[in-house]
Formats: structure tokens, sequence, C-alpha cells
């Protein structure tokens, strides 16, 4: 979602924050903007569109001071436009903002009987107004921003500067993260610390509830309640060349072919001696009868995937539910119960939401994640690190196939721990598991000739794919990536549904997509498709050599995957469904790494 950057330093804020601002940019926005304090001057500058915009305006209107707030935002309340984005300013208060305020109505009421008038549409601005409104009753800045924070119901994170105070910040979160960097005689603020990895390796997360004074000099901050707490010091080590494109078009062009590479890391991660070893304070199967699983989008469908793997593997009951609805149907969490939250930011807030219902019912709550110090990561008992590294392209690529991977090394040591797997079965699936990453670079191979389809499928409209069995979720996968970046209207389906209505969409026009192993499952898969080739359609046939033989003649084309486990199949053929993704978009022409609408990292509801 918005981004926010903060500095109190020793040199022109201005060209920090939009340097913050751009190594913030794969969370998704539509307008940024920033403002200094200079010699006790407040001043801001806001464009509408991408950072090079706000660039351009800074040369023919520069900013300068050494203290500022910087924003990107991701419109929720009121269209994109320069009036609307941040920050927003009420007299001597200038705010920057990520999140929803939820009373903004209620507030806004308030403040127009006070004889305060809005300028825009936002829930913003009503943050400005509120402070405005306390310092203007004699309140200090502190104490004027802390009134205003007790008043604002909702998620948010923000950052406050002053009219006279070169060195002042103050900032809050509730539902947001937000993270303060440390520096010799400076301070720093940002969404997360990916931003802040320039200027410094010195983060303190701020908890739920916090709300902090800064200074060049001293950090204060205190709980929900107004207490004075002790937050540590935590030195986080960033790798800058991940958040640099390495001399490929897209971040996500790189992120796809980084996936062999990341995969590694992560089986390294966990196969370090003999069998799968987990963090403290690890798990143990026998205690659970049943599992529930909850992730949004992308990380949803690589939960499905894994209750394939959990229930065939592991004879594990398990639920996969999509954590906006999760909550909300209150389902009810028997006491042995493990509650697996997935999530590549560990900052989405409907997870987040979802694994706090959890909390006090499950038996354990773990999470698989890509920032281990996210609040999913924090607030679960067991944190399952998925070593993707930074992913930038809005579009999740190597984060999907790591969370696969992860969550296969799970399923495993489920079925050891239930009995379901002796020594010598186990050994064996995990040497299948360590032969995925060279398999992953043969299967690259492939991105020309996927290419060349691609170009064919960036001119329909509409375009089904089919999966069978653990192939079913990726082929919803495969659609999604599809809709993500290309904006082609897609869906995947479960291949034994097609003539259960999806069949009505068949005709020439329509590309249909079949991912398909040859596994036990690959007769059925076939039958389909000659049901589809019989009314005209065209058929895009993903298989391997000896599925491909099968198949025989009449697909309109067939993309060659090397042989895998049948089991581990969906977390090779994520690559092609990527790759068609991909190449679709930059056929359209489309913005590949920030596709329109979309936010990297969803943290409102």
């Amino acid at each position: 979602m918005c981004g926010i950057v903060g500095v109190l330093g020793r040199h022109e804020a201005a060209p920090l924050l939009v340097e913050a601002l751009k190594r913030l940019e794969y969370r998704g926005y539509d307008s940024a903007g920033i403002a200094t304090v200079n010699d006790g001057v407040l001043d801001r500058r806001r464009a509408v569109g991408k950072l090079v915009n706000l660039s351009d305006l800074l040369v023919h209107e520069p900013l300068t001071g050494k203290a500022g707030i910087g924003h990107t935002r991701w419109a929720t309340h009121g269209a994109p436009s320069v009036a609307n984005a941040h920050p927003h300013r009420a007299g001597p208060v200038a705010v920057v903002h990520n999140g929803i305020i939820e009373n903004f109505r209620e507030l806004r009421a308030d403040l127009a009987d006070a004889g305060l008038h809005f300028e825009t549409e936002t829930d913003t601005e009503t943050i400005a107004l509120l402070v405005q409104h306390m310092l203007a009753k004699g309140m200090n800045h502190r104490d004027a921003a802390a009134a205003a924070i007790a008043r604002l119901e909702g998620a948010f994170a923000l950052a406050l500067l002053f009219d006279g105070q070169d060195d002042l910040m103050i900032v809050a979160r509730r539902g947001s993260p937000l993270a303060i960097g440390h520096g010799d005689g400076e301070v720093f603020v940002g969404s997360d610390a990916m931003a802040l990895a320039p200027m410094t390796d010195r983060i303190t997360y701020l908890e739920e509830g916090d709300w902090a004074c800064l200074t060049r000099s001293s950090v204060e901050i205190r709980d929900g309640a107004g207490t004075l707490v002790n937050r540590p010091i935590k030195k986080v080590n960033i790798d800058l060349s991940q958040v640099e494109k390495g001399g490929y078009r897209h971040f996500m062009a790189k992120e796809i072919a980084e996936q062999p590479i990341v995969l590694g890391d992560a089986l390294s991660h966990y196969l370090r001696g003999e069998g799968i070893e987990m963090p403290e304070p690890g798990l143990d199967f026998t205690e659970f009868d049943r599992m529930v699983m909850v992730a949004c989008g992308t990380a949803n469908y690589a939960c499905v995937v894994a209750k394939y793997w959990f229930e065939s593997l592991a004879g594990i009951s398990v639920e996969v539910d999509i954590a906006s609805e999760f909550r909300y149907r209150e389902p009810p969490i028997p006491p042995r119960t493990l509650a697996l939250f997935v999530s590549q930011s560990g900052e989405t807030a409907d997870t987040l939401a979802a694994l706090r219902y959890c909390e006090g019912k499950a038996a354990r709550v773990a999470s698989v994640v890509n920032v281990t110090e996210s609040s999913i990561a924090r607030e679960s008992d067991l944190v399952l690190p998925i070593r993707a590294g930074a992913e930038i392209g809005v579009a999740s690529t190597k984060a999907f196939t790591c969370q696969l991977t992860v969550l296969f090394l799970l399923a495993l040591k489920a079925a050891h721990d239930r009995g379901r797997l002796d020594a010598e079965e186990l050994e064996a699936r995990i040497a299948a598991l360590r032969q995925v990453p060279g398999l992953m670079n043969i299967a690259m191979a492939s991105s020309d000739e996927i290419a060349a389809v691609a170009k064919s499928v960036s001119e329909a409209r509409d375009v089904l794919f089919l999966g069978r069995g653990a192939m079913f979720p990726l082929a919803m996968e495969g659609a999604l990536k599809l809709k993500e970046i290309s904006y082609i209207h897609a869906e995947g389906y479960a291949s034994g549904e097609l003539k259960h209505g999806p069949i009505a969409l068949v005709d020439k026009t329509v590309p249909v997509i079949v991912m398909a192993p040859s596994d036990h499952l690959f007769d059925k898969t076939v039958s389909n498709m000659q049901e589809v080739m019989a009314r005209g359609g065209k058929v895009l046939l993903i298989t391997d050599a000896k599925g491909a033989r099968a198949a025989g003649d009449g697909c309109w084309k067939t993309i060659l995957m090397p042989e895998v486990d049948p089991l581990l199949a969906p977390i090779l053929y994520a690559l092609p469904a990527q790759l068609l993704a991909y190449h679709a978009a930059i056929a359209k022409g489309t913005d590949v790494d920030q596709p329109r609408n979309l936010a990297k990292s969803v943290t409102v509801e």
C-alpha cells in the first residue's frame, strides 16, 4: 500500500526522501509528495503519477530543509489528484498516512462544527485538521498529536511535521507497519526497513498502538496507553542489489529468473542436517487434529496447493480460507488446531486480523512469511521464513514458489511425525524436492517459446486455465497472474468442472491453457481437452514429453517442461504460468512491475 518516509537529518531532506520513496515504489501508488521544514517554514510539493513527476516538479520548485516527510499514495478515499495527494496540511501541521481512518466522517462533522473546513475528499486531511484543532486549544505539539491519535479509529501509520519545528516529528502506528531508523545525530522513518537501508541498518519496529516523538537526539516511544516503553534496536541487513534490476528489463523478469537460487537457499535453510529442521520452538504434528490455513491472493493459492499435500501425505484435515472472509464468519477453532498464516510481506491487514482471531483458540499459531520482523511474524508462536529475498514486482513470483517449497517441507514433516512416512520415504521425498531448482533452470529455456505463444494470448479478451488435483489451484494462480499484469480476463478451473459451466465460453477466440504433468489424473485431463477441441477451442498444453505423447495431435501449442515428481509439479509449473503472464504483458505494453490499481502489500482492509 502507501509508502511513508521521514527524515530528521544533517543534510537536505528532499533528495533523501525521493530516493527512499523510490525504494517503496513496489508497494504500488498513484501520486507522491514531500513536505519539509526549513528555518521553521513548512512547505510541500505533490504530483500525480510516477515519482519522476514529483522529481521534475522539485527541479522547478525546489524544497529546502533538513527535516521532511514523504509519501506515495494508493488511493482509497478520493480519486488520484494533486489535491488528494499527501502530505496533507492544515495550518501548521503536515501529515502523511497509510491506512484508513474509519471514523473520519464523524470527526469531520465535529471539526466542521468547530469552524474548520475541508479542502479534499480524503480521510487523511481529518488527521491534520484534528491536530490543528488541538494546537488551537493551547496544547503543545506532543499533547496535540497524542489527543488526535487517541480519537482515530481504524488502521493507520502516520508521520506529523510542524511549522516552526525543525527538530520534531511525531509518528504512530495501529494496524499498519512503521519503522524508526537510527543514525548518527539523525533519525529516519519508513514503512519498512528497505526504504531506510542506504541511510541506516539500525531499526526499531513500532509495536501495535505505539506512537513516538522523534528529534535528532532522542526517540521517545509510548504505547497505546501513553506509557513510556522501550523497543529494541535491531541490526537489519538488506542486500541493496535485490532492489535493483540487475540488467533485467523488469523486476518481475529478474525475480522469475532468481527462483532456482532462492529455492535452493530455502532448502539449505531447512535441510541443514538429517531430516527437516524447524525453527524453535518447532512443531509436533501429533499434537494437532486439524489445520486451518489463511492467506490472501497468491499466498492463498499456495495454501490450496498445500492442502493437497497435507491431506494426501500426512492425513490431516485442512481448511483453507481467504483472510478477508475468515473472521467475519466466526469459524469455530477446536483446541487441537494448528493455525497457519501465509503472507509475503507479513503485514497483510486481513491476514493479520485473522491471526489475531485465532490467538487463544488454536493450539499453535504459525506463519510462513518473507519478512521475519513483520507484524504477522512477531505475533506468531512459530515463524517459518521462505528466504525469497526482497520481491519488488507487485505480481508475486519467487515468493510464491518459496512459499510452496516451505509448505511442502512442512507437509513432509507432518507426514513423518504422524507415522505416514518412514525415514527412507522421507529421504526420497526430500531428494525429489532438491531436484526442483535444477529443473527450474532447465524450464527457463522455454522462455522464448512461451513469449511467442504469449503474443497470441495477449490478443484474447478471455482466457481459461485448467488443472486437476494440486494443479487446479495453480491454474487459478496462472489466471491471476495474467489478470494482474496484462489486464486480460482469465479464470482458473478444475478441469472436471469444465462441463459444469465454463465450456459455454469456449470458442476459437478463447485460449484454454491446460497445466497437466503426466500423472495419474492425466488421462482425465486429456478427455477435457478433447471436449474443448471438439468445440473449436484452442488448447495450449503445458506438460512433459510423456504427456505430450499421450495427448496426441490437436493441441494449438504445447510447451514442454522437464519431468518432475507429480507432487512437486505445482512448484515447477508456476514458472511457465509466470512467463506466460509476463510476456503477454510485454506484448500489450502494460506496466509489468506496477500494474494499475494494485499494491504489493495490502495493509488496509
